[in-house]
């Protein structure tokens, strides 16, 4: 039986919580492999077959393979562990975190240079502000799909 859990309620946050880091064990274990150059160049030779090795779900693998870091969050991953990916594919965590936002690097660099989203209308989910999931994706990289280009940013 899960705690009462307020933070829950936080637009764009998932807390890495116990309740979390159960479902993501062995999606973060994969991440930390991850540290060792053989076990990168296993995984590039062949990233399927690299994964099969882990007792991930299948939902982990998929989000895994399709890069797509929002998904592995709310599958249990963690962010400092997930950064291990985007290590091996040569990303800075400025791309790993724009591309959860939907915005290219420079949009996501000039956002956090400004200081950042404004807590104004982000307190709660149900209000408007910029990360509710209503106004999500952001930038030019999350609208591409919107606009009817076949390239857009990935998701479950």
């Amino acid at each position: 039986m899960s705690l009462d859990k307020p933070y829950l309620d936080v637009p764009g946050t998932t807390i890495f919580d116990t309740e979390q880091s159960r479902k993501g064990y062995w999606l973060n274990q994969f991440c930390m492999s991850l540290m060792k150059a053989p076990n990168r160049e296993r995984f590039k030779a062949n990233e399927r077959a690299y994964l099969d090795e882990w007792k991930m779900t299948e939902d982990q693998k998929l989000a895994v393979l399709a890069r797509d870091l929002n998904w592995c969050i709310s599958l249990g991953g963690n962010i400092y562990f997930l950064a291990k990916i985007g290590a091996t594919d040569g990303k800075s965590f400025q791309q790993m975190a724009g591309s959860m936002t939907g915005m290219t690097e420079e949009e996501y660099r000039a956002m956090m240079v400004g200081g950042g989203r404004s807590v104004k209308g982000n307190r709660f989910l149900g209000e408007d502000g910029d990360a509710q999931p209503q106004n999500q994706p952001q930038g030019e990289a999350g609208n591409k799909g919107k606009s009817g280009n076949q390239d857009k940013a990935l998701s479950p």
